[in-house]
């Protein structure tokens, strides 16, 4: 498993198995509006069961509310008192963020985050290796080096650690650190160990690269759902020789916001279902911009690192004819929450709901199965797919 700066959560909501996965397959979508302006989060699969009622989901936030105001009260923390409510509540995938923690989740998710600009994985010994370094950002002037080791960050050993743990403390999650903090990195090369001092920055993503194959195919790779994904895709569509097939590959991406995964399937589809979800019970639908190239040959490459919003954007283009589906079947995130500010200004995300593809499929706990199993060789399969597509167009 790898990681990297913009999309680790913060640590001190993940006490689960949601910290884990890298972004934790957060989503939010414009078109519905919660406690906070604008934002409805999904993609943490909720442990609800089937006998729960809408009514039991819809009565968490005030609970969580209610005890956060009483911990306020009593003078004791009501962050704490939010967390131990969300624990007791057996919504698995809730989180409670500080209110700095909230910031940088919401400016993540708009390509910028806060951290150093290393990506790096943990190798079946338990170390940590660096395997890309942002140009231009601090580990890059410091002339840090993919292929390095990371064996300690402020005198913390990281070897056998969760990736995530690991990009935590870079980003020194547990002390809300902001931009221009230092963090303190001790390294390998070879035979040589050395300490490095890094100052954090304000640092954004590219979410979204492109590159074409000899054999007229278009690959667009999206990592994440960030702010301006759909213009970009659209612009790398439009870019494309005519006669190239797409080849749309979301493994590893694990969500983003709803927004950009409805504006992705628009340059692909004209209009029409992309999704239903329900709040409380509402139930409410995310329609694509007509308007789309529905002519191109599109196959969408997927993994069990597919998550949430890519999820979403996986099963309307399967569910629409649109794409063929490549890969293994997807994570199974399907579930929406929507965020609560608690008085002390922290915030608390509870699931409210989940959508469906527009056949009606529940995608939590299920996931989209693609139309052809491939794992070793995926893309070279998609690659095959595509030449049919095109034969027969």
């Amino acid at each position: 498993m790898s990681g990297h700066d913009p999309f680790c959560p913060p640590r001190r909501l993940g006490r689960g198995v949601a910290l884990t996965l890298v972004f934790a397959g957060v989503v939010a979508a414009g078109a519905a509006t919660g406690s906070l302006p604008g934002e409805l989060r999904g993609g943490r699969e909720s442990a609800v069961g089937e006998g729960r009622t809408t009514a039991t989901l819809s009565s968490r936030p005030e609970a969580v509310t209610r005890a956060a105001e009483e911990a306020m009260a009593d003078g004791k923390s009501p962050l704490e008192a939010a967390e131990r409510a969300v624990s007791r509540s057996g919504d698995r995938w809730a989180a409670v963020y500080s209110e700095g923690e909230y910031e940088e989740f919401a400016q993540s998710l708009d390509g910028r985050y806060t951290g150093v600009g290393l990506e790096a994985r943990r190798e079946r010994d338990g170390r940590i290796e660096i395997t890309e370094v942002r140009s231009g950002s601090p580990a890059a002037a410091a002339g840090i080096r993919a292929g390095d080791r990371l064996s300690s960050v402020d005198g913390t050993s990281v070897e056998g650690r969760p990736v995530t743990d690991v990009v935590s403390l870079l980003r020194g999650d547990a002390l809300d650190a902001p931009a221009g903090t230092t963090v303190r990195l001790g390294l390998e090369r070879g035979t040589r160990a050395w300490t490095e001092t890094l100052r954090r920055t304000r640092l954004s993503t590219d979410s979204v690269t492109v590159r074409r194959l000899a054999d007229g195919v278009t690959v667009i790779t999206i990592a994440a759902f960030t702010k301006g994904v759909g213009d970009s895709v659209r612009t790398a569509v439009r870019a494309a020789p005519g006669d190239d097939g797409i080849v749309l590959d979301l493994r590893g991406n694990s969500g983003g916001l709803v927004t950009e995964a409805v504006s992705t399937a628009s340059v692909f589809l004209d209009g029409g279902l992309v999704a239903t979800y329900d709040v409380d019970g509402d139930q409410r639908v995310l329609h694509a911009e007509p308007g789309g190239d529905t002519g191109r040959p599109l196959v969408t490459l997927v993994d069990g690192g597919t998550m949430s919003a890519a999820e979403l954007l996986t099963g309307a283009l399967k569910d629409r004819g649109r794409a063929v589906v490549v890969g293994s079947r997807t994570f199974g995130k399907g579930s929406v929450q929507m965020p609560s500010r608690l008085p002390d200004g922290s915030v608390a995300e509870l699931t409210v709901g989940h959508y469906r593809t527009p056949s009606g499929r529940s995608v939590d706990g299920q996931g989209v199965t693609p139309d052809l199993e491939a794992d070793e060789g995926a893309l070279e399969r998609a690659e095959s797919v595509l030449d049919g597509l095109g034969d027969t167009a």
